[in-house]
C-alpha cells in the first residue's frame, strides 16, 4: 500500500475516524487489520472498502458509506494514482493513456466535487491532493501522468478561490521520489521507453533507497489540522519546504501572494525587457 497506508496509520496514531479505499481488496483489508494496532480511542472508526476511484458509481458509494458512518466528512486525502504508459505520448496505447488521466485527475476531481456541498453545508473541511512528478516541470516519457498532476495543482489552486468563503481549505503535496510500485515499472520499462537520465535515476533510487513515506503522511496530516489553517491553494514539497516551521507571519505572507504556486515565467522575472513596442 506505500504511501496511503502510511498516511492512515499517521491519520489512526492521532485519533481520526478513517475510512481508506483502494482496489485491491485483500491488500486493504490486510492493513485494516494492522491499523487496529494504532488505535487510540475504543469509539475510534477504522473502516475499508474496495473501490476504483476512476468509477463515478465507486466514488458516489464511498462518499455515500463515509456519511453512513461518521455523519459528515472534514477531511479528503486524493492519494490514489497510476502511472501509466511510459515512452513518447505518439507511441502510448491511447485507451492506457486516457485511463491514466481518468484515474489520477477526473477521479479526484469527482471525488472533490461530491464531498464539497457536504463540507460547504457545515462550514468546514480540509482536502489534501497529491500531486506528482512533472507538476512543476515537464517530465518526457510520462506524459499522462505528468499533465494529469499538473492538473491536479490547478485545479487546487482554483477550487481553493471558489470556496474560500466556506472555512474549506484545499492543498497539494509534492511527496518525493519513493521506491514502490512506480519504481519497479520505471526500471521494467527500459532505458529506451524511460530515457537515459530517467533510468539513470531509478536506478540510483533502487540502489540507495528513495523517499520515506513518513514525511509527506505526516504533511498531510499538518494540512489536515488546524495547525495549517490559513494556507490554501498552494503546492508544498514534503521534501523539500520548511513546512514544519510555518509561523503565522509565513502563512500570511502565502496567502498574500503566490509562493508555492504554478505561474507562468515572463521575460521580466529573468531580467529581459521584451514589452511589446
Amino acid at each position: 500500500m506505500g504511501l496511503g497506508e502510511e498516511i492512515a496509520k499517521v491519520f489512526v496514531s492521532n485519533g481520526a475516524n478513517v475510512l481508506l479505499c483502494a482496489r485491491n481488496e485483500k491488500s486493504l483489508t490486510e492493513v485494516c487489520k494492522k491499523l487496529e494496532n494504532n488505535r487510540v480511542k475504543k469509539d475510534q472508526i477504522i473502516e475499508c472498502c474496495a473501490a476504483d476511484i476512476s468509477s463515478e458509481a465507486d466514488m458516489d458509494r464511498i462518499v455515500n458509506k463515509a456519511m453512513d458512518l461518521f455523519g459528515r466528512i472534514d477531511i479528503l486525502v486524493n492519494n490514489a494514482a497510476v502511472q501509466g504508459p511510459i515512452g513518447p505520448m505518439d507511441e502510448n496505447p491511447w485507451d492506457e493513456w486516457k485511463q491514466t488521466v481518468t484515474t489520477d485527475l477526473l477521479g479526484p476531481a469527482y471525488l472533490i466535487r461530491s464531498v464539497l456541498p457536504l463540507m460547504k453545508k457545515q462550514k468546514k473541511g480540509k482536502i489534501i491532493n497529491l500531486s506528482g512528478g512533472g507538476a512543476t516541470g515537464p517530465r518526457e516519457n510520462y506524459s499522462a501522468y505528468a499533465i494529469a498532476k499538473t492538473g491536479i495543482v490547478r485545479l487546487t489552486e482554483t477550487i481553493a478561490k471558489e470556496v474560500s468563503g466556506y472555512n474549506i481549505e484545499i492543498n497539494a503535496i509534492a511527496p518525493g521520489a519513493m521506491n514502490g510500485r512506480m519504481l519497479e515499472e520505471t526500471l521494467k520499462a527500459g532505458e529506451k521507453a524511460v530515457g537515459e537520465k530517467e533510468y539513470a535515476k531509478a536506478l540510483e533510487r533502487k540502489k540507495n533507497g528513495g523517499a520515506s513515506p513518513e514525511t509527506p503522511a505526516r504533511l498531510c496530516l499538518f494540512l489536515a489540522s488546524e495547525e495549517s489553517n490559513g494556507i490554501s491553494g498552494r503546492l508544498i514539497s514534503a521534501i523539500w519546504d520548511d513546512w514544519e516551521h510555518f509561523t503565522e507571519d509565513r502563512i500570511a505572507k502565502m496567502r498574500a501572494g503566490d509562493i508555492y504556486t504554478l505561474r507562468r515565467i515572463i521575460p521580466q522575472d529573468r531580467g529581459e525587457n521584451w514589452d511589446k513596442q
